[in-house]
């Protein structure tokens, strides 16, 4: 006898489940047609119900007994949208293991217990899908695993955190210090309240693991992705940017380097003239490069109830077409091992140094000897006019080992001429 339906429950209504909700019970005839079934939402999940929300929840659907929604005979699919790897790992695993599809938009837990999840799921034969966890309604995650499948891909490079990519933009633009922008985001809801995990790079460290496991095909550490924040980025760094004709953002990096792959989460300048020097404001995109595919980017909003619930739902449809048809379309899990991740000090970069010196003779010939006898090649410099006899400078520096470039830093340091080595942010070509 033919399925009448598939039974969805949500576990975690906040934004994303929340939208995930309001998209399957509003767009009910698009989604029957695309999944060639019903799809009902027979139970929400959270521990907070008193939580002000701008849509109805009707009170049947209420419960906040996660473990009876996922063992219930009433349930195919589990979407998961708590976040984090605490109990969201036990709801995930004990869904696998009741035999249960999981759709979950939380890139914590599938860049850490990533592979743990996708065992249990090949074992159970049941669907883990992911789209959302990177990226919110940008589908990279898809075109990775499918699209882009049949080729080598040598890079990947992206803009996948919206709060950072906001408050770079805003400074960019108004010329307005670090906490300032940070304190607007906040109050706008653009970053939390502790917003750490985003400036400092956690979130975005995060999504590279999953991007580059399924681009590279190999698993790849958290732990071992080179991480730095915005938080020192300057008004001073965007405006000598602009006037070299570059743009700062936070970059998430994975780049093949013959049997290593390089992971690196930092600001960079980047040229103004790279698509993703354009993309501003709370919006995400990611750059993938492979001989075959050429250059591909994919823009979107990267974060927000409809545009994470509109990647979330379309998981729920994929999962159901699974459930109704079998698993003749579903798609393995793509990595073979292990990566082996690039020390970063191994790692060929360029960078741009902004220092504050003595103005007097001699000072640029004693930073550069230091330069020249750590093998660090110098691209141009830029001295602006003193004040209380100290200069900026400003150096490109051309390619070259990021250990010669940390060793001649930690010289420069020491040097009595040199009053502060203010930034030093990487350029990405």
């Amino acid at each position: 006898m033919a399925r009448q339906s598939i039974k969805v429950g949500i576990l975690g209504v906040g934004v994303v489940g929340g939208g995930t909700y309001q998209i399957l019970a509003q767009n009910t005839d698009q989604v029957q047609r695309l999944a060639g079934v019903d799809i009902e939402v027979v139970a929400l999940c959270d521990i907070a119900w008193d939580r002000p929300r701008d849509f109805a929840v009707p009170e049947h659907l209420k419960t906040t007994d996660a473990g009876a929604v996922i063992n219930g005979p009433d349930t195919d699919i589990i979407v998961e949208t708590i976040g984090g790897t605490g109990v969201a790992r036990d709801y995930v695993m004990a869904a696998i293991a009741a035999g249960k599809s999981v759709v979950t938009s939380n890139k914590e837990l599938m860049a850490k217990h990533g592979e743990e999840i996708l065992t249990a799921a090949a074992q159970q034969g049941v669907d883990v899908q992911f789209e959302g966890s990177v990226g919110g309604v940008i589908p990279i995650i898809r075109s990775l695993k499918e699209s882009l499948a049949a080729g080598r891909l040598d890079e990947v490079v992206g803009i996948v955190n919206g709060t950072t990519n906001y408050i770079l933009t805003r400074m960019s633009q108004e010329g307005k210090e670090f906490a300032e922008v940070l304190a607007e985001a906040q109050q706008r809801g653009y970053a939390e309240a502790d917003p750490t995990d985003d400036i400092e790079g956690i979130d975005s460290a995060n999504k590279l693991a999953i991007l580059s496991a399924i681009a590279f095909g190999a698993r790849v550490p958290v732990a071992q992705i080179y991480r730095e924040g915005i938080s020192a980025v300057s008004p001073a760094d965007l405006e000598y940017a602009r006037r070299m004709d570059y743009v700062i953002k936070l970059l998430a990096i994975g780049k093949r380097d013959g049997e290593q792959i390089e992971l690196r989460v930092h600001p960079a300048l980047l040229s103004a003239d790279h698509p993703l020097a354009t993309v501003g404001g709370v919006f995400n995109a990611i750059f993938v490069r492979g001989p075959e595919c050429g250059e591909v980017m994919l823009y979107g909003r990267g974060a927000g109830a409809m545009p994470t619930g509109t990647a979330v739902a379309g998981d729920v449809i994929d999962c159901a077409r699974n459930i109704i048809h079998g698993s003749a379309g579903r798609v393995p899990c793509t990595c073979q091992g292990q990566a082996q991740v690039k020390l970063m000090a191994e790692v060929q970069t360029r960078a741009y140094l902004r220092m504050r010196v003595a103005d007097r003779p001699g000072v640029l010939g004693t930073i550069a000897t230091v330069f020249g006898e750590e093998s660090v090649s110098i691209q141009s410099v830029i001295q602006e006019s003193s004040q209380d006899n100290i200069a900026e400078i400003v150096w490109i520096m051309h390619k070259g080992p990021e250990k010669n470039l940390q060793s001649a830093l930690s010289c420069i340091r020491g040097l009595n001429i040199v009053k502060e080595i203010c930034s030093m942010i990487r350029v990405v070509e």
